[in-house]
């Protein structure tokens, strides 16, 4: 199946699938548990959510492709019995909930390993399955988070009409969550993609919906990913954003607020932070800064196994050919040239 072919079918299917998840399914499971099934407590559930939070801060330091077939393991040899387990309804809803989030994970793993095919079909997949289990926990947030993804996949891949759409459904699925952090993930990934869509009006819109709903007091931390969206990460995207729109200053002031609230603890978001925030400075002709910059990035980059990673070293080597006369961008397209092989 050619590439555009592949991301029309499944955005077209993740779109459609919103009414298909069984949402009385695990009150039927309740009741048709095969003899012999394993019997499912919270304690199962506990163990999902530990290794949620353990994988995901290994991958969020390292990037998907260092653990993603630890995740996978632990789904297929572990989870996946306890979804055919026996269990009460309110232990189904939390297993299938935290089951959503590990399925997300894998998702999120394999988009950042790698830009294949093969890559981008399992993370589509695993989204796809993420949003069916989230909705028949009952949980929109975990819904509007996995739409998310694939919203997100469509505005790297350059698919504008579909992001667009999975943006909007994304958005329509977060109005039933009551957290302010929540709303904001949701209306920044419609306002990214509006912006790659040249709907300046539709972006402005909900990115200013997006700074408002992260200005109010946070909840408690909860389970999902929408929980953990900090004001650092929204001024990261927002940032970006502004890029996308023109307005270079102001994505420049919101990208070293990110640089000063978020990623220190995380390497990979470090980096990419970094490498950002070079290509603005190098939009606005600030040659020093950009290799101030460029050379911060290149000191966190390395060992990361990240498809982002990867092509913001690959876009810096071509953009600092211009400047071959100049032996400080020689030298970092070199360092560059090293973490690419």
């Amino acid at each position: 199946m050619e590439r555009r072919e592949f991301i029309l079918a499944s955005s077209g299917y993740a779109l459609s699938a919103l009414g298909l998840p069984d949402t009385d399914s695990i009150t039927r499971r309740t009741k048709t548990a095969l003899p012999g099934a394993v019997r499912v407590g919270q304690g199962e559930v506990t163990a999902v959510r530990h290794m949620v939070k353990a994988l995901g801060d290994s991958a969020s330091e390292l990037g998907g492709g260092h653990a993603r077939h630890l995740a996978v393991r632990y789904l297929t040899q572990d989870v996946a019995p306890w979804l055919e387990g026996r269990f009460t309804q309110a232990t189904g809803r939390d297993l299938f909930a935290a089951t959503s989030q590990l399925v997300h994970l894998a998702g999120w793993m394999a988009q950042d390993e790698g830009d294949t095919p093969e890559l981008r079909g399992l993370a589509q997949r695993y989204y796809a399955h993420s949003f069916r289990l989230a909705a028949e926990a009952g949980d929109p947030e975990l819904s509007a988070t996995a739409l998310r993804g694939l919203a997100v996949q469509c505005v790297d891949l350059g698919y504008r009409v579909e992001a667009v759409q999975l943006g909007e459904a994304c958005v329509d699925y977060g109005r039933h969550v009551d957290n302010p952090r929540a709303v904001a993930y949701y209306e920044a990934t419609l306002a990214n993609a509006a912006a790659q869509d040249d709907d300046r009006r539709m972006a402005t819109k909900h990115l200013a919906m997006s700074e408002t709903a992260i200005g109010k007091p946070a909840p408690a931390v909860g389970d999902s990913w929408a929980a953990h969206y900090s004001p650092g990460r929204w001024a990261h995207e927002s940032g970006m954003i502004l890029s996308r729109l023109g307005n270079l200053d102001a994505a420049e002031e919101h990208l070293r607020h990110a640089l000063d609230i978020h990623g220190l603890d995380r390497r990979r978001t470090r980096a990419i932070v970094l490498a950002d925030l070079g290509g603005v400075r190098l939009r606005q002709g600030d040659v020093d800064g950009t290799m101030a910059t460029w050379r911060d990035f290149l000191d966190c980059a390395d060992g990361i196994r990240s498809v982002k990673v990867q092509a913001a070293l690959q876009d810096m080597r071509v953009r600092l050919r211009r400047y071959s006369g100049v032996p400080e961008a020689q030298e970092l397209r070199e360092r560059a040239a090293r973490l690419t092989e």
